[in-house]
């Protein structure tokens, strides 16, 4: 297996030395630089962009003096959008995940999460999946304001169960046996059906209906 690199970013020197004492002790995983504010965080990954050294993983924290952690991965996510983000924050509030999502985060765990729980998210991440803290995950899907009475049709509900599984629109082909346009025709129906704006929105909707499980 190739190692999965972790660049960190957080404005308390005791978490980030913290977190890479702990990523280190992980097979496969290791930490190539750290930051202490989003400002910083930009700079380096993007002085790292040109020298093909970027990290496959980024761990943010959120509230950052400076530039906070929202301001730096929509920068980031501009500039590099394959850059895989995940927000490691103390902070749970709807308005907080959804700014850290639509900005271009690719996960989101508390900073209470067991070890492990970081590990996974951090694999999960380099794997293209999107990874939600379970209690994060039930909080925005009992946000979510969607109407009732839509129908998905079984082709649909198969997509959608893969989507909320992190599944890519390649993955999804591939596992029903369909082609990638007709996968990411499928998506966009769900989408457009759900009336929601992302993948991610329309994974929550599929959580708060039962469809698949938070582990």
């Amino acid at each position: 297996m190739t190692e999965t690199t972790v660049f960190i970013v957080d404005d308390h020197a005791l978490v980030r030395h913290g977190l890479r004492a702990f990523l280190e002790t992980q097979k496969d995983i290791s930490v190539i630089g750290e930051a202490e504010d989003g400002k910083q965080a930009v700079a380096e990954l993007r002085a790292r962009a040109t020298n093909h050294s970027l990290p496959d993983v980024v761990l943010m924290d959120l509230m950052m003096p400076v530039l906070d952690g929202v301001g730096a991965i929509t920068a980031l996510h501009s500039d590099l959008p394959d850059l895989k983000i995940v927000v490691l924050s103390s902070f749970s509030e709807t308005e907080r995940v959804h700014a850290a999502l639509q900005a271009g985060a690719a996960g989101y765990l508390l900073k209470n999460s067991d070890p492990s729980e970081i590990t996974e998210a951090v694999l999960s991440a380099q794997r293209d999946q999107v990874h939600l803290d379970p209690a994060v995950a039930h909080v925005l899907a009992r946000s979510m304001r969607i109407g009732h009475g839509i129908v998905l049709s079984a082709r649909e509900r198969e997509v959608l169960v893969l989507v909320a599984r992190g599944s890519s629109n390649q993955e999804i082909a591939d596992t029903l046996f369909i082609s990638e346009r007709t996968a990411r025709t499928h998506v966009s129906h769900i989408i457009s059906k759900l009336g929601v704006a992302s993948r991610i929105q329309a994974a929550l909707w599929a959580i708060r209906e039962g469809l698949v499980q938070v582990s």
